[in-house]
């Protein structure tokens, strides 16, 4: 499908980090008649671009030496921090570098001093709404950084979801772990609702339908509930991932001089899950629980897990 945005298919993006998520957002980027080179440390994840019309680049210098825009998709801050370094020779005033990945809101702010020097705007853009969002376009896109910056880039984003402006750098990560941080406790309180109606003799599937649209309704419920009532365990969002933001909010907590007693709770709950699921959907959270409470069992499907 063709996307039409108000928007100057001149402008020359550079995606790096072609993985779960930056697959589908250049996919989209591309479909929308952007000008877009891919760079991935693993070179052939970059290949199905090829075929929509990407410029695959091996070298990291030549990648973004000629982007307006470049975007990053990556693990985690430590590896856009390592990427930024390598990549900042071939950098020139006047760029954009937006980062997408899910770091610290204090890394996040020192990638954008390390760019100020070099005058290239920054914008730390987190997203939420997993592989599914991806493909849609329909993110939600937490942005810190420049009312300007984001001015230039607000028609590239919205081809991506629903960007929106929530303060200076290291903004768009600290909203992202406000969403992390519900996301994470509500997965864990969808996997004990079902568990509890299977253990009381209820339907699980009929008591989730039942209680949506009521105030416990939520696209977890929604999404995540359906997984792990058919145990689709196959990544979208990954637990290893979801711990990692876990372990970022509570440090994040720490720098703000709060304590989150439930946040560390289901932090420690994540962090027991990875040496077993750490590649599952983050729907997983179910099979820790019932590995906690043997004899009990939500749904009747054989469980689909990634392969090791």
């Amino acid at each position: 499908m063709i996307i039409s945005v108000n928007k100057s298919t001149n402008t020359r993006i550079t995606f790096l980090g072609i993985g779960l998520m930056g697959l589908p957002m250049a996919s989209r980027l591309l479909q929308a008649g952007f000008a877009l080179t891919a760079w991935n440390r693993d070179t052939s994840k970059t290949q199905p671009l090829a075929a929509l019309g990407a410029q695959c680049e091996v070298e990291l210098s030549t990648a973004v030496a000629n982007a307006d825009v470049i975007i990053s998709m990556l693990t985690d801050g430590n590896v856009v921090l390592e990427v930024q370094q390598a990549a900042s020779p071939a950098l020139h005033s006047g760029q954009i570098w937006i980062d997408m990945s899910s770091t610290r809101q204090d890394q996040a702010q020192q990638m954008a001093a390390r760019l100020q020097p070099l005058g290239v705007a920054f914008l730390d853009a987190p997203v939420s709404g997993g592989v599914l969002g991806a493909q849609a376009g329909s993110l939600a896109i937490m942005v810190g950084g420049e009312a300007a910056a984001f001015a230039q880039v607000t028609a590239l984003l919205q081809v991506l979801g629903r960007p929106t402006l929530v303060g200076a750098a290291g903004c768009g990560q600290l909203a992202k772990l406000c969403n992390q941080l519900i996301v994470g406790g509500t997965l864990n309180l969808v996997a004990e609702a079902l568990l509890l109606a299977q253990a009381g003799g209820a339907d699980a599937s009929a008591v989730r339908q039942a209680i949506r649209g009521g105030f416990a309704e939520s696209r977890i419920l929604e999404v995540h509930g359906e997984r792990m009532l058919q145990r689709k365990f196959l990544p979208g969002g990954q637990i290893k991932s979801q711990a990692k933001d876990m372990e970022n909010v509570l440090a994040a907590a720490q720098a703000g001089g709060v304590h989150l007693p439930l946040t560390e709770l289901v932090t420690h709950a994540f962090q027991a899950m990875l040496p077993q699921w750490a590649t599952a959907d983050q729907s997983a959270a179910l099979l820790a629980l019932e590995a906690r409470n043997p004899g009990v069992r939500v749904g009747t499907e054989p469980d689909q897990l990634p392969m090791l």
